[in-house]
């Protein structure tokens, strides 16, 4: 799972934007199972960035197919 963080983290910084801080939450059950994946590692990531890099860690991200799902949030 350590790998798989670090990865992303590279990710997210090869478009251009700096990661902040990572915060690792865990494994955590979902409360239904969608596609019969009971549950997730739950990662949050503070990233700086312009808004185009953005877009393109979002595309990158959902590319990924060990990234189940993704939600970015704006801090202004």
């Amino acid at each position: 799972m350590d790998d798989l963080v670090t990865a992303i983290s590279k990710d997210i910084e090869s478009q251009g934007a700096k990661v902040e801080k990572i915060d690792n939450l865990g494994r955590k059950d979902f409360a239904y199972t969608p596609r019969k994946i009971e549950g997730a590692h739950y990662v949050t990531y503070t990233v700086t960035g312009e808004p185009d890099c953005i877009a393109k860690i979002r595309e990158k991200l959902s590319l990924n197919d060990s990234v189940y799902m993704n939600q970015f949030n704006r801090v202004a």
